[in-house]
This record gives C-alpha cells, structure tokens and sequence, in this order.
C-alpha cells in the first residue's frame, strides 16, 4: 500500500521543490517505487527532472478534472523507480475550478487511488489554498521544510492549524512526518540560532539530517537533474542521501 508524503510550506524559497525531488530520487535509488505529484503551477518540479513543461499536451490539471486520463500523463525520469505527474502554468487554473466541484477536496484523492508506487510525494504549491487542501486530503503524513533564516516560524501557526483542521474534518489518519531544515550555513549563528528555536518547537518530530546552502544543490535544475545525477559527492547530495534514509526510517515505524 503506498504512503503519501506532502511536501508543504505556504512560504516560497525555503527548498521545498528541491527536498521533493530530490528525496524521491534517492528513494528511487533505494529501490522503492516513487511517484511524485507536481502540484504547483509553477511546475518546478516537472522542469527540474528534465521534463519539457511548455511540450505537454496534458498535465495534472487534466487529471484532477478527468481521472481516466491520469496514468496517460505519467512521464518517466531519469532515474529509475521515479515517475512524476507534471503540471505547468494550466494548473493556477484548478483553484478557481475546484470552487465549483463536488467533493472538490477529494478530487487529487480519487486520482490517486490508480496509482500503487511504494512512495508518493505531493509537491504543494506555495499557498493553503484548494490544491493544498487536496493534498493533504490526499496524504498519509507531512513534510515541513523549513529554512533556517529570520522569519523562518512566521506563517508556522497558520500551516499547522490548516493540517489540523483538515486532520479532524476530512483526514483522520493525517500525521506530521518530520520538519526538515533546509539552506543551513553553518557560517552564521543565525542559523543555528533558528535550529534552536524549531528544534524547541517541534522536537523530535525534526529531521536528524540538516540541508545545507550548496551551489552544486541550488544549480542542478538548471540542468534538469536531482543531485544525485548532477553531483552526487557534493554536501547537498550526501544531506538528501541521508534524509532519504531517515524518512524511509521514520515510515517503517508507520502502519
């Protein structure tokens, strides 16, 4: 049975797309079966695993409103054990679409149940609006990211209240997985001062594994590869290696 995973944070920039990816490459290569889910508009992570989203003739969008179109839509990657559902600017229309939908919190739910991978990761838009809704309607547990910069906790309170609400009303068996720090740098205290005050908040439900501020990490879509294909000996790809790890860890003590 598989184990949905929602990637989310309602903040940009904090790694979100980049832990999606790159966690479902390295589960791949740990020989699991893994689908990620491009549910952001903006469509990064179809773009950052090589995939051509301006060429797609149907994408996600078309999924969420006619299921039987869904498994057509699967693109394969480089990496083996790693399928995505791309999705490109068409889906910053399914927001005002859901409005009208019956069951329109379900609808990603309902897709998914023709999909059997070990592993699915939601890629969640930078927003707790109606696709993020789906998404954790959608999910077994979640994944927080967190960059370890000023403000780091602001908006915190609003997300975990959103996956509370959806927890009680639509999702009962919803869990937190784990708060992942991301873009570290181990230069400035700041950092470690933003550790200290997640860490205070969240204890164990944070990740072991911190990320840290990598060139090589932060370049790699540009050339349309996770880390593990771009430069798998850097900083950044022995952090996702070992995350990968960690969460396959923390799932085997999940029913």
């Amino acid at each position: 049975m598989s184990k949905t995973i929602a990637v989310l944070n309602q903040k940009g920039g904090v790694g979100k797309t980049t832990t999606a990816v790159n966690v479902g490459a390295y589960l791949a290569k740990a020989g699991k079966s893994v689908l990620l889910v491009d549910l952001d508009p903006q469509g990064n992570a179809t773009s950052g695993l090589g995939i051509d989203k301006q060429a797609l003739n149907e994408t996600l969008y078309d999924a969420l409103f006619n299921h039987q179109t869904a498994p057509s839509i699967l693109q394969e990657t480089t990496i083996s054990g790693l399928q995505i559902l791309p999705s490109n600017a068409n889906l910053a229309g399914a927001e005002v679409q859901l409005v009208s939908s019956l069951q329109r919190e379900l609808q990603l739910r309902q897709m998914l149940e023709q999909f059997h991978q070990d592993i699915i990761l939601i890629d969640c838009p930078p927003s707790l609006g109606l696709l993020t809704i789906n998404a954790l309607s959608a999910s077994d547990f979640v994944m927080i990211p967190v960059q370890t910069e000023y403000y780091a906790l602001e908006g915190l309170g609003q997300l975990l209240g959103v996956v509370q609400r959806v927890k009680e009303a639509i999702n009962p068996s919803l869990e937190i997985l784990g708060v992942l720090l991301t873009m570290y740098d181990s230069r400035t205290s700041l950092s470690d001062q933003v550790m200290a005050e997640v860490k205070k908040h969240f204890n164990e439900k944070v990740f072991s594994t911190v990320i840290p501020r990598n060139i090589r990490l932060a370049e790699a879509p540009s050339f349309g590869q996770p880390i593990s294909e771009h430069d798998k000996w850097s900083k950044g790809a022995r952090a996702y290696k070992q995350l990968a790890k960690e969460i396959t860890q923390r799932l085997g003590g999940k029913n």
